[in-house]
């Protein structure tokens, strides 16, 4: 993989934490590195329709994402033909280099005493998945710890064993998805057929389901039929199914009737060994000072530190610049910038409440009056005025319009349900914590 490629990569990361999952999907995610030369940057869209619209609406975005990996402002071109057929604007310019990724498999995953029991749970499962004594696994954690890892490594390791096993991966949000489209098209048997008849079902992000009515009664049923059929369920999410305050009991009894490891920051000792080894896969070296000035400053996230180094590896093959603390330092600030939280805006908390409640944000801002729509619309309305604090006029601007009497007549509505209901009340502080801790 060339140079440009890896600096590409970071990029789209940058855009990724700007945007919501569906834009990221639809527009950023297959932009594809050409070439670059000098402070010009040539991608490639699949289209001239893409292509419009990545101009319009996103260029701003991509031209501050390249400079914040960069340094320095880049022009941005595009082409829309076969990648292999173009002939580039401007000269490539390769430097070789590896991209240092990691291919998810047990031997690749460092492990330290934070995450030592979900490791050893993890590969128990994969060497003996008919066994019931780990079915199913939860393993939870917080975001860039290695759940994911752990839960591709058990993929890996039973496909390589079992080849003619059946194993579904997949993240919560798309089972919903197809959830959906199986009802809209009346296809819901082949929907059930597809997860029920799997040998090993793994779930990443679980706790995503919290909240969707149809998507926990269907995965329910799934949970019930794998398992009285002994077959292996793997689950990760961000928390213990405790906390998933939207999610049904009878779930919530059923993940914790296995195996729960949870995966904690690494510690200082996980965290050098890490770094040794994404410099290893890099081949680059990186002083012992340095290693530790990374490691005693990232501290909870083992992408933060990968990150770094892929930086230091980026300024070694640009600049020529060796690992030092100050390049380590430059590198961690723009980490750290790169990682900072998420302004809480209207259109993040329209967002969540629209997960949880299985509509769009479109339909919370219409004036649709469904059921299911109307009450997504007024907890979004409390959500937004219990975090932003905004004016009662200004709330219902950013709903359609609404006028003041509109709004302080469905805030007291809100407060009404949530002192008589108190499942209600949960959902609506489980909403607020999602957007105030992600």
């Amino acid at each position: 993989m060339d140079s440009f490629s890896e600096i590409f990569a970071l990029a789209k990361e940058y855009c990724r934490g700007e945007l919501s999952e569906v834009a990221y999907g639809l527009w950023i995610k297959d932009i594809e590195p050409l070439s670059m030369d000098g402070t010009v940057a040539t991608l490639y869209v699949r289209s001239e329709f893409k292509k419009n619209i990545i101009q319009e609406k996103y260029l701003d975005l991509l031209g501050r994402a390249m400079e914040n990996v960069l340094g320095f402002p880049v022009e941005i071109r595009f082409q829309w033909d076969s990648p292999e057929a173009a002939e580039p604007e401007q000269p490539v310019v390769e430097v070789p280099v590896s991209d240092g990724s990691y291919e998810y498999t047990f031997d690749n995953f460092i492990v330290g005493p934070s995450n030592k029991f979900a490791h050893a749970a993890a590969l128990a499962v994969a060497t003996h998945p008919t066994s019931r004594q780990y079915n199913p696994l939860l393993i939870y954690g917080g975001s860039g710890l290695g759940k994911t890892h752990l839960l591709t490594a058990i993929r890996t390791e039973i496909a390589r064993a079992n080849p003619n096993a059946r194993i579904i991966y997949v993240r919560s949000e798309v089972i919903t998805n197809e959830l959906i489209a199986a009802i809209s098209s009346k296809t819901t048997d082949a929907f059930h057929e597809k997860y029920r008849s799997a040998d090993v079902l793994l779930v990443d992000d679980i706790q995503f389901i919290g909240g969707k009515e149809s998507t926990q009664e269907e995965f329910f049923h799934t949970f019930n039929a794998l398992y009285q059929d002994n077959k292996q369920i793997v689950l990760t999410s961000d928390r213990p199914p405790k906390e998933i305050k939207t999610l049904e009991d009878r779930l919530r009894s059923r993940f914790e009737s296995g195996i729960m490891a949870d995966i904690q920051p690494p510690d200082f000792e996980t965290r050098i060994a890490i770094i040794r080894r994404k410099a290893q896969l890099l081949d680059l070296q990186i002083p012992d000072d340095v290693a530790e000035y990374i490691a005693n400053r990232l501290k909870s996230n083992i992408r933060q530190l990968e990150g770094v180094v892929k930086k230091l590896n980026a300024y070694k093959q640009l600049a020529g610049t060796n690992p030092t603390i100050l390049v380590a330092q430059n590198s961690i600030r723009d980490i750290l910038s790169d990682n900072q939280p998420i302004p809480i805006t209207v259109e993040r908390i329209i967002n969540e409440v629209a997960r949880t409640y299985g509509v769009t944000a479109a339909d919370i801002r219409s004036q649709k009056r469904a059921a299911q729509i109307s009450n997504a619309r007024q907890v979004a309305m409390h959500v937004v005025r219990e975090i932003t604090q905004m004016s009662m006029s200004a709330v219902g601007e950013e709903f359609g319009g609404r006028d003041h009497s509109t709004v302080v007549y469905t805030l007291k509505k809100v407060e009404q349900e949530m002192q008589r209901d108190s499942h209600y009340k949960e959902i609506v502080e489980d909403i607020i914590n999602n957007i105030r801790e992600n």
